[in-house]
């Protein structure tokens, strides 16, 4: 018995990374996910770890009409949908004075138009079958997990964007909870801090992805790895292990990075009925950093 039995989940991002550790976890808890992700072979072998558990929609968020298509075959496929983790994002760094408004609003679109517009097309579904338990006398909470960061806090050189942008998914959360606590649905965020991902390799093919019609190259550049002293090997590949295995951070108060599965941790207790009286908050995972300002 899980304490996901019987329950649909909803997981954007969910081929790699965070996401992927989020699916892995509400997979083994019982959850039947829908992983919806950019990647079409990433979410197909996530499909082949996992089996029946899991079903893959592929698609480019930031298209309008994708965030609602997949609400959709989460619901068609599964029959009903009770757990929703907007977790999809991506960085386009720049510092201020050479940001485009590209990449301004690229960041926006990500992080807060499309939960926005995958909320908004989940809203009838889950209000329904709100109003259904309420009819039979019984109390089911449903769950909205948006993913932020502690750079909405405390911000990020290079990343005023990204920063923003995952404030608003903050400000979306506490107002959704608000709004949404009456039909039983608990909406919380998960803000990280340094999460190793191949988001912090050193730039090159593994971490470039072409998004709305635009390839954006993340990673971490060679000039800044050089002036840590770091020699980059710009043709080397990663193995998994590599790319998720935590590096030493002696600014955080752990003493390194966090992993992929202790982020996904930090989602299921969301997730779980351990949070069934928690909404409107915003819980970290950031082994103890922050960003020395308040």
């Amino acid at each position: 018995m899980g304490t996901l039995d019987n329950k649909v989940a909803l997981v954007t991002g969910g081929a790699q990374g965070i996401g992927y550790a989020v699916v892995q976890k509400l997979a083994s808890e019982g959850a039947r996910i829908l992983v919806v992700d950019l990647d079409e072979a990433a979410a197909a072998a996530v499909k082949s770890e996992l089996g029946d558990a899991v079903t893959t929609f592929t698609g480019d968020l930031l298209d309008p009409a994708v965030p609602g298509a997949a609400v959709d075959a989460a619901v068609e496929g599964f029959g009903g949908l009770d757990i929703i983790v907007n977790n999809a994002g991506f960085h386009w760094d720049s510092m201020l004075h050479k940001m485009t408004d590209e990449q301004w609003q690229a960041m926006l679109d990500i992080h807060v138009t499309v939960p926005f517009r995958i909320l908004r097309a989940a809203a009838p579904h889950l209000f329904a079958a709100a109003a259904a338990d309420a009819a039979a006398g019984v109390e089911v909470m449903r769950k909205v997990v948006n993913v932020s960061s502690l750079a909405a806090s405390f911000g990020n050189i290079g990343a005023a964007n990204y920063s923003a942008a995952k404030a608003g998914v903050i400000g979306l959360t506490k107002a959704l909870a608000k709004e949404w606590g009456p039909h039983k649905i608990n909406v919380n965020a998960a803000a990280f801090g340094i999460i190793q991902t191949r988001f912090g390799l050193p730039q090159g093919e593994q971490n470039r992805i072409t998004v709305g019609g635009r390839e954006v190259q993340m990673g971490v550049p060679h000039k800044t790895l050089a002036k840590r002293g770091v020699t980059v090997d710009p043709g080397r590949e990663y193995s998994r292990d590599e790319i998720y295995k935590p590096r030493p951070f002696k600014q955080i108060p752990l003493g390194r990075a966090g992993h992929i599965t202790e982020a996904a941790g930090a989602v299921y207790f969301l997730c779980s009925p351990l949070s069934d009286y928690v909404t409107g908050q915003v819980v970290s995972a950031s082994g103890g950093a922050s960003g020395g300002m308040s």
